[in-house]
Formats: structure tokens, sequence, C-alpha cells
């Protein structure tokens, strides 16, 4: 064992524990390793360390690393791993790392960390991680849980989905596991569409922001045509001869589905009517623009009603002045 002739420290070992943790120790680490007290009080005055947080120091004076300052939160916490968007990526320089532990334990948060209390701690983390950090379905559910609106949560599930990194099974397991969720209901429908390819959700999202919330007409719905592929649906088709689709494939498209699609819009269009495909975008975050264009082309079409604007901020309200 090769130890400091001054210290009990065992000097090798602790190289070999910074190098795996960017630098950062703490002192619990530092006890196991041989050192007592006034070793560790040696080695802040000679600034082979520099303290981080209480009990936790880092092996340089200057600025820590985004990998530094999640080891540092981790540390101070321990058993503690990084959650929510810490455990998806390595923190901005000024925003706050955030970590998980025990239901059962009371800990107070330093400057820069963010701790949560969680139930069912231990079985949600990857221990072998570096930083330990949360399962990523569990960290991407917490990223959910504090979404401000539905737009944002599809984003994340797009991302999750899409990077393979999860699936939709995974994901409903984990909710499952949740005692406390917000919009419960409408996740679990959300995650079953994209289970299944359909876009119910989008659909009623559609019927509730932008066609009723607006006066638009009544569409027949899944109307049932004869094109390439044999008997399709149509998501909405207006009498005036507009039809709308929804597309809530969430980006991730395949070339031959694209294909398919632009078969489907151009036989509309030799047929005399107009095909608009919306996806989540239009439905979910631009609600009253989508639907002021679409009034205009019912309009242009022979609808002879007039949309209503659902709030004194809505965009259907410039069709007044037209």
């Amino acid at each position: 064992m090769d130890q400091h002739p001054a210290l009990g420290l065992d000097e090798s070992a602790l190289a070999a524990l910074l190098a795996q943790q960017d630098g950062v120790v703490s002192r619990r680490q530092l006890r196991s390793l041989g050192a007592q007290r006034h070793d560790i009080d040696r080695l802040l005055r000679r600034h082979r360390l520099a303290q981080s947080h209480p009990r936790v120091y880092v092996d340089h004076t200057g600025p820590l690393t985004p990998r530094q300052r999640a080891w540092a939160a981790v540390l101070y916490a321990a058993p503690a791993a990084l959650s929510g968007r810490s455990a998806l990526a390595d923190p901005e320089p000024n925003a706050p790392v955030h970590v998980s532990i025990d239901a059962s334990r009371r800990l107070t948060a330093p400057d820069g960390v963010r701790i949560q209390r969680r139930r069912d701690f231990a079985a949600q983390v990857l221990w072998n991680a570096s930083p330990p950090r949360l399962r990523y379905d569990a960290a991407v559910l917490d990223l959910v849980e504090e979404a401000s609106d539905e737009m944002a949560v599809v984003r994340l599930l797009s991302d999750a989905i899409g990077s393979r990194r999860t699936t939709v099974a995974r994901l409903r397991s984990t909710l499952a596991g949740r005692s406390r969720m917000p919009r419960r209901r409408w996740l679990s429908r959300l995650l079953d569409d994209l289970a299944t390819g359909a876009c119910s959700v989008l659909e009623h999202a559609y019927l509730t922001r932008v066609e009723r919330a607006h006066g638009l007409p009544l569409p027949d719905r899944q109307a049932v045509r004869t094109g390439v592929a044999g008997r399709e649906y149509r998501d909405a088709s207006y009498a005036v001869g507009v039809t709308v689709e929804l597309d809530g494939r969430l980006g991730h498209a395949s070339f031959d589905g694209g294909g398919r699609d632009a078969d489907r819009d151009l036989d509309d269009h030799a047929d005399g009517r107009e095909a608009v495909r919306l996806r989540w975008h239009q439905v979910v975050d631009t609600p009253c623009r989508t639907a002021l264009q679409l009034a205009r082309i019912l309009q242009r079409r022979g609808w002879a009603g007039m949309p209503i604007a659902c709030g004194p901020d809505c965009a259907v309200a410039e069709l007044a002045t037209e």
C-alpha cells in the first residue's frame, strides 16, 4: 500500500478515486481511505483539495466543470442520484443540479442543488452510472411532471422514444409505479396513441382547441374514401371540399409513410378537394392561427359562416378587419 509519509491516507487509492469521479471526493470517502481530520485539513491548506459543498471537495481551486458539479451534488447527498434534466445531460453553467434521495431522509440542499425525496428510490437508480442517476424512464417522467403544457410533454416523449433509449411499454410501466402524476389520464392516452400509431389525442385537441373553440363547421369525421391503398379514412372532411389530415407521428415519419401521405393528398386534389395536413404544432401550439387559416380556406371554398374569436387576443379576430 502506497501511503504518504505524513498522512495515513492511501494516496494511490485517492488518485484512482479522483480520476473516477472527475476530481471530486467526499469526506466519507477520504475517511474510508485512511484519512483523519488533521489529514484532510492539511490537504485543504496545501490546496490539494478545495471545498465545494460541506464535506465534499474537488482537487483544484477554480470553477467546477458541469460534471464536477454533478458529482459534488451526488456526493453531498449520498446515497443520491442525479434526477430530472440533470440525469439526462450535464447541467448548464447556471442551472441547479437536481438529485433524488430516499423519501425517509431529510437533507438541506446547498446552493446550486435541488433535492427531491422519492419512494422506492433505490430501485429507480443506475448505481453503476458515473455519477449515479435515475433510470432514463424515471428521469423523463420527472420532466413530464414539470412540463408547463401538453406540447412540451409531446416533445419530451417524442425525443425520448425517438432516441430509442426507451419504449412506450417501459414508460407506461414507470408511470404505473407513480402514485402522483399530473395529467395522468391524458398522458396514458398519449402513450396508448404512441403504441398503436393512432392520434386520438391530437384529434381531440383539434376538435376542442381549433374547431369547437372557433365555431368552425362540423366535418364528416373518419370519412371513408378509396385511394391508391384501397379503403382509406380522412380525419375531417368538410362539405365544401376541404380535407384535414391530423398527422400525430411526432416528427418520426418514415420515407415510405411520407410518400403514402403525399399520395393521399394528391388524390384529394385530383378529386377537387383541398387537402390540409396539420401536426401537433398547428393544433396545440398555435390553434388560433390554425383556425384563422382554415376559416379562410373554407370561406374561399364556399363556407358562408364566420368563425368566432376564442378570446381578446385570438388571431381569428383578424377576419373582422379584412
